[in-house]
């Protein structure tokens, strides 16, 4: 997995654009989002250096180190700075801090890791803190039968439901909890129409 990671994010063009995604940058803009943000699984930085550019302190981190090296070349034309671990998650520093906001943008995690995952992601955000998330729905593979091109995990213990949104994030007040069908365009792997899962929610303990 790290292999394919680095292979793709080697490229000079940035695989999914430098633009940040739409869901993501509505979210903070609408919400007025302030503190300090953890992406999880953030590839090549789009999303890490809006939310920089809103005022944000950013936490990042993914398993691929060229996606950290093209995180940290647009955060130093964007003129902003982004803290950016590689690594597994539990063996990150960033660990041991408080969010006042998570992001999962198209973060699909290995099904005998992703409750783990999600449920130390929920655990590091302060009360009251948001959760954002947008992420393939199990049913896109029905769009990715159709369109080989549509991207996204093919392993469907990968993908979201709203039922799965709801059982792995039990203590967050549900905003926004939603499955839609959308036209992506993000670089050259998002480019289709795609089905995904948006959440946005509140912690409550």
């Amino acid at each position: 997995m790290k292999e394919m990671w680095n292979n793709r994010y080697a490229d000079d063009d940035y695989a999914y654009g430098t633009a940040p995604n739409q869901f993501f940058q509505e979210t903070l803009d609408k919400y007025n989002i302030e503190g300090k943000i953890l992406l999880p699984a953030e590839g090549e930085g789009r999303n890490a250096i809006y939310a920089a550019k809103k005022g944000l302190e950013v936490f990042a981190f993914d398993i691929s180190i060229e996606g950290r090296n093209k995180a940290l070349k647009l955060a130093k034309k964007e003129n902003v700075a982004i803290n950016y671990e590689v690594g597994a998650f539990f063996d990150l520093k960033l660990t041991k801090e408080k969010f006042d906001v998570a992001a999962l943008i198209f973060a699909h995690f290995p099904p005998n890791i992703s409750s783990k995952y999600h449920n130390k992601i929920a655990e590091l955000i302060k009360p009251n803190g948001y959760l954002i998330l947008e992420g393939f729905s199990k049913n896109h593979l029905e769009l990715q039968k159709e369109n080989p091109n549509a991207g996204g995990p093919k392993n469907i213990d990968m993908l979201f439901s709203v039922d799965a949104i709801k059982k792995e994030f039990p203590h967050f007040e549900i905003i926004l909890l939603e499955e839609k069908e959308i036209e992506l365009n993000e670089g050259k792997y998002h480019t289709a129409k795609s089905k995904v899962v948006r959440f946005i929610g509140r912690k409550t303990v």
